[in-house]
């Protein structure tokens, strides 16, 4: 199994923008083989930013791999442009393999 996670730092002033974007895009995950889930996680709130969190649970890193490589996944991120001006920085990816 593999955890795939994207933290953002977002602008507080914007935090209600970025989690509707989130609400309301269409994901194009349902169906995609080897996919298990998916939760956008709200974090800390710091004095610039709230730390935020897209958590996806694949089957396997060829799994998540291949997804990248799709047509689901450019769908995916075609609204990417909808959340400009709300990140205090570039998205940070992060994967991790789960051993137990």
């Amino acid at each position: 199994m593999l955890i795939v996670m994207n933290r953002f730092k977002v602008k507080p002033d914007r935090s209600d923008q970025f989690e509707k974007v989130w609400r309301d895009r269409d994901s194009h995950l349902a169906g995609v083989p080897g996919f298990k889930s998916f939760s956008l996680l709200r974090g800390p709130e710091g004095e610039d930013h709230v730390l935020y969190a897209s958590h996806t649970v694949w089957e396997s890193e060829a799994a998540f791999e291949a997804w990248t490589r799709s047509e689901a996944f450019r769908k995916a991120h075609a609204q990417a442009g909808e959340v400009k001006g709300i990140y205090l920085d570039h998205p940070y990816l992060e994967v991790f393999e789960a051993i137990l």
